[in-house]
């Protein structure tokens, strides 16, 4: 057996920010060679960040990220860290004839192998995902390769992310070739009640593959989704040796011990289980086993509960879509309630409190209670504030033009949503809108006004978590959120019936079923697809599911012009659930 130690490089890239990717890359791997590690692993993409989408369509695009490879190796080695082999993600091209759409030279959702300045071997994703938020047949070709090389005597085989989640494929060749080692760069999207399907998944790969398995994953937020980071090491039985922390950076060291290799280097053609054939490419960088030494003491992290898991994606997408974009600050109106409440700590946690700004906006329907919650709020957790009363600006609206019912109701939401925009307008802010998923799938919201907005954090957010959410940062907090405050929520948000408050003693139920009855009813039919006579059969009321069912068909138009927001549950509005505007299908219990 021989001693390897593996440098985890747990890391958060920016998509399109080549140049300073590059930099990190090179931090990241300076702090592992002063670690006294032998191999450094980062992300899928990591060079390119992921998911780059119709980037990888421009050959500019590609083109970078080839030349960021070359030029990253050689810098490696300018700065003395060429002995330390790295292997990272990126985005290369194939030498085949492209499809409609692509450039010149088909992509490859790639992994490279650098070390003394070059760039060593390259290798291509096999399996390409195409489910869920996934498009990687619109972007990609299938690699065919595996390269196997070996590092202080041990055999070192790389795969890329669904290679891992797919039976058959570079996996099986690992098995059938004998590889010592597998490592494997990712880019997997947090989702909550994954119930630990990665662990599980390393474990079974590595007892199919016969080797230690490291499996690097990418943290941070882009656009829709989450990364969360809970990079893992297994041995060759499956049990875990080491294993990373959630939602934040963290180079993971680990030593292993592992088989030493005699297999002959070149090129032999294995059967990858799966109807094709990969070539697998042996290479020698070095022979001999590194003298022995004292293992350093390995973590293995435990996983968060599912409440602080969630909170904490939500907070690291607000962080990265703030700072990714370059904002200095953020914007909300904040009612009282309690979608606002969690909405405006969510965001203080993220950037910190003085950079979030708030707008009291109290109409004619507007309680005492909730000018008054939404005050506490501010004084305990020290936001900017300011009021802006909207019953005389609405007045003038209705002085010229004739509106009732619910027209009249919503022109009080587009109100305060121009007042919110005006002033993203005027100082630069972010407006964060603060509709939930329940409101969302029902049309429970007004387009154009608390519609509007640039990024909506609750977004995918069912409104009975959204106060298991409240209970749980009330009684919690976390080194890295930058809120201290206890009990930031002031505890009447929580517990007081929801309302809009846009007509005399509104409250949401005046529209909508009580909202533990009506998220069952919404998980059934948006996140596990079920029809109506299914929904029946599960035991909701046939009137309901009519009446439900209707509301999430008829608002597809208004999910469409709402901001984005971050990927929590398995099947959100946007990347996952995609649904025709113009669709006269309509479930029918017969």
């Amino acid at each position: 057996m021989a001693q390897l130690r593996i440098a985890l490089a747990q890391t958060n890239p920016t998509v399109g920010d080549l140049s300073a990717n590059a930099e990190r890359l090179i931090a990241w791997t300076r702090d592992a060679a002063e670690r006294d590690a032998h191999l450094v692993v980062f992300t899928e993409m990591f060079l390119t960040g992921y998911p780059v989408e119709d980037l990888v369509l421009r050959t500019s695009f590609v083109d970078a990220s080839i030349r960021t490879l070359e030029e990253v190796a050689r810098r490696l080695d300018e700065e003395g860290l060429g002995e330390l082999p790295v292997v990272v993600g990126y985005v290369d091209r194939a030498g085949l004839a492209p499809r409609v759409g692509q450039p010149k030279g088909a992509p490859l959702d790639a992994a490279a192998l650098l070390h003394k300045g070059a760039v060593v071997t390259r290798t291509a994703k096999h399996h390409l995902p195409n489910y869920g938020v996934f498009d990687e047949y619109r972007y990609f070709v299938r690699g065919d390769r595996l390269p196997i090389f070996r590092l202080h005597g041990v055999d070192v085989a790389i795969a890329v992310c669904e290679d891992l989640w797919q039976e058959g494929g570079p996996v099986a060749v690992v098995g059938q070739a004998g590889a010592g080692l597998l490592v494997a760069p990712n880019a997997s999207p947090y989702e909550k009640e994954k119930d630990d399907v990665r662990l599980e998944l390393c474990a079974r790969r590595a007892r199919e593959a016969g080797c230690a398995l490291v499996y690097v994953n990418q943290v941070g937020g882009q656009d829709e989704l989450v990364f969360d980071g809970d990079s893992v090491v297994v041995d060759a039985g499956g049990e875990p040796v080491a294993r990373a922390g959630q939602f934040k950076e963290e180079l993971l060291v680990v030593d292993l011990d592992l088989p030493v290799s005699d297999a002959e280097p070149g090129s032999f053609p294995y059967d990858a289980g799966d109807g094709s054939t990969i070539t697998v490419e042996r290479l020698i960088l070095s022979t001999e086993p590194v003298a022995p030494y004292t293992p350093v003491p390995t973590p293995v992290t435990e996983r968060l509960g599912t409440h602080a898991e969630v909170y904490s994606a939500l907070v690291l997408a607000v962080r990265d879509y703030v700072a990714k974009n370059g904002f200095q600050s953020v914007i909300l109106g904040l009612s009282g309630g309690i979608d606002s409440a969690l909405t405006a700590t969510i965001a203080s946690d993220a950037i910190g409190p003085s950079r979030v700004n708030v707008v009291l906006m109290p109409s004619r329907y507007s309680s005492e209670h909730s000018l008054a919650d939404a005050e506490e709020l501010v004084r305990r957790q020290g936001i900017n504030s300011q009021v802006v009363p909207i019953a005389e600006i609405v007045n003038g609206f209705e002085k010229e033009i004739d509106l009732s019912g619910l027209a009249a109701e919503n022109l009080q939401a587009r109100v305060r949503g121009m007042i919110l925009m005006g002033l993203s307008n005027e100082h630069g802010h972010l407006v964060l809108t603060t509709g939930n998923k329940s409101e969302l799938a029902t049309g429970y919201s007004t387009l154009y006004g608390d519609s509007a907005g640039g990024f909506a954090p609750i977004k995918d957010v069912p409104k009975t978590m959204v106060w298991e959410l409240s209970k749980w940062r009330n009684a919690h907090s976390d080194p890295g959120f930058l809120l201290q405050a206890e009990r930031p929520i002031p505890e009447n948000s929580i517990t007081k019936e929801p309302s809009a408050e846009l007509r005399p003693d509104q409250r949401d139920t005046d529209s909508l079923p009580p909202y533990e009855v009506l998220d069952r009813l919404l998980d059934d039919y948006v996140e596990k697809d079920m029809g109506s006579a299914e929904l029946i059969a599960a035991g909701h009321d046939p009137d309901l599911v009519a009446r439900v069912i209707r509301l999430v068909d008829v608002s597809e138009y208004k999910r469409r012009q709402y901001p984005p927001g971050p990927k929590i549950t398995p099947k959100n509005f946007g990347r996952d659930r995609r649904l025709p505007i113009t669709n006269r299908w309509r479930e029918t219990t017969t």
